[in-house]
């Protein structure tokens, strides 16, 4: 039982130090290890809207794709936590002789697609706030018009939530990743 309990305390502690570094501002968009690119079907259009004069619009793009990542990310607490705190003793037995990532990878199967179905809202609110949409649109039709791309090929609202979650996931594995190498250093001495 202590064992467990301090298992879900440490599996707790990661969840929220990664929420907390990436649901702000900068989270996302000032972290190389989580940043939120344009949609790999963008690069090409995006060089040549940069080789065009118009950098000013791909930036902005992918400000606002990342702000929206920060704004969904904090709404994951709830759910990591009562996920941590309703793990069953044959999940930390398993969790236990995992892998380094175990944990995370148990978050991401128990949290995943609802975290998605959360976020999605979130995103595509904080989208319409920065008019992310229109500057999409914007992109978009003008790789069409290049013939680099369809508009409907892409929905950027679920791209972004995917790349925020997988973000989100990373930063728990690395959280739990120091925490197993230090437990004791970690705040996590009864491991």
């Amino acid at each position: 039982v202590i064992a467990r309990r301090a298992q879900t305390v440490a599996i707790e502690r990661g969840a929220n130090a990664a929420v907390d570094l990436l649901g702000r501002a900068d989270g996302f968009l000032g972290n190389p290890k989580v940043r939120i690119p344009l949609p790999r079907a963008l690069d090409d259009a995006a060089k040549l809207l940069k080789m065009t004069g118009q950098q000013k619009k791909v930036d902005q793009l992918v400000t606002a794709m990342n702000r929206a990542a920060e704004a969904a990310v904090p709404q994951a607490r709830t759910l990591l936590v009562s996920t941590a705190k309703s793990i069953s003793v044959d999940d930390a037995i398993k969790i236990v002789k995992g892998g380094e990532t175990s944990v995370t990878d148990y978050f991401a199967g128990k949290t995943r697609q609802p975290l998605g179905e959360q976020f999605l809202p979130i995103v595509t609110r904080a989208t319409e706030k920065v008019s992310l949409a229109d500057k999409f649109n914007a992109v978009a039709g003008r790789a069409a018009k290049l013939g680099l791309l369809k508009g409907e090929d892409a929905n950027l609202q679920r791209y972004v939530t995917g790349k925020a979650l997988d973000g989100l996931y990373l930063m728990i594995g690395e959280e739990e990743r120091k925490i197993r190498r230090d437990p004791i250093g970690t705040g996590s001495a009864i491991l």
